[in-house]
């Protein structure tokens, strides 16, 4: 679900369910917290951090996407709104 860019070097992220990458952030983010760690294997956590937040967050998107979805209420018949597929086709005019 994650964007290869931010995956990269990280190839298990984007397999990871939300929860797993969630709970692996918040341990990542406690052992940078405590500062124990040497500056390269801080550096390294970090990174992948970044790449477990953005696939949090692609989740999370995804999830308010599809509800979006499925909670609006449908147009009346012969009304036309900016959003219906009519208006994403090219006008040759």
């Amino acid at each position: 679900m994650a964007d290869a860019t931010t995956t990269d070097g990280f190839p298990d992220i984007a397999g990871m369910r939300y929860e797993d990458a969630r709970e692996e952030l918040i341990a990542i983010v406690a052992k940078l917290e405590a500062g124990q760690a040497p500056l390269e294997d801080s550096m390294q956590l970090w990174r992948r951090g970044e790449a477990l937040a953005a696939h949090c967050a692609t989740w999370l998107d995804g999830a308010q996407a599809e509800i979006e979805r499925a909670t609006r209420p449908p147009a009346p018949a012969g009304e036309l709104h900016a959003d219906d597929e009519i208006f994403d086709e090219d006008d040759e005019s």
